[in-house]
């Protein structure tokens, strides 16, 4: 049987250089996560290196197409949970429109390019009550009904591919209640908003 010869001691690596390739390939490691990995993947840049050679900017996208891809799957699942409520919240709020004589207090129409966003609010005090109503013309739309202050917040509603809604808003708290919309199609949509009831303001905040 062949036999190879042992290295001598002479011809293997010292301790101490064992150690100082460690630490080099650790600097290494460390080096290209900060200016490559993390600039690329996460557009986190604190050397400013990644901005120079355009990784930053490729991680920022990244980064907001992920943030979005979980926003609409957080509003795809609320929307399963939330269906039968829809439906029924549609038929309410019909019947109560056909009833009500009252005219709209406010009606104003906005139009969205493709992926632009969009957030109105009212102030309503604890309990209010405000009737709405929106119509989007050109395409489908996404939007979220929630309220918010300096200590609270609430989501009432969200859904994807949507036409229109309708319905009552009820104050879970005082502050600024209403609904960020975003269009999610690929052509200009305008959305017609009609509201009426108890509210002492109405301001876009998006």
């Amino acid at each position: 049987m062949y036999n190879s010869e042992k290295p001598s001691p002479e011809e293997l690596p010292s301790s101490q250089q064992l150690i100082r390739s460690t630490i080099i390939a650790a600097i290494a490691a460390v080096a290209i996560l900060i200016t490559i990995v993390l600039p690329a993947e996460y557009g986190i840049d604190p050397t400013r290196i990644g901005r120079v050679l355009g990784l930053t900017e490729m991680g920022e996208i990244k980064t907001e197409l992920a943030d979005e891809a979980a926003r609409d799957a957080q509003a795809a699942s609320d929307e399963q949970s939330n269906l039968l409520l829809d439906i029924m919240g549609a038929f309410v709020g019909a019947a109560y429109a056909q009833e009500s004589t009252e005219p709209w207090s406010d009606e104003f129409s906005f139009t969205l390019t493709p992926g632009e966003g969009i957030e109105w609010k009212l102030v309503m005090e604890e309990g209010a009550v405000a009737e709405y109503e929106w119509v989007a013309e050109g395409g489908r739309i996404n939007f979220d009904l929630h309220g918010d202050n300096s200590d609270q917040s609430i989501s009432y509603e969200k859904g994807r591919g949507k036409t229109d809604d309708r319905g009552d808003l009820v104050a879970a708290f005082d502050g600024n209640h209403g609904w960020f919309w975003r269009n999610r199609d690929k052509q200009d949509i305008t959305v017609t908003v009609k509201l009426r009831g108890a509210y002492s303001d109405l301001k876009r905040t998006y």
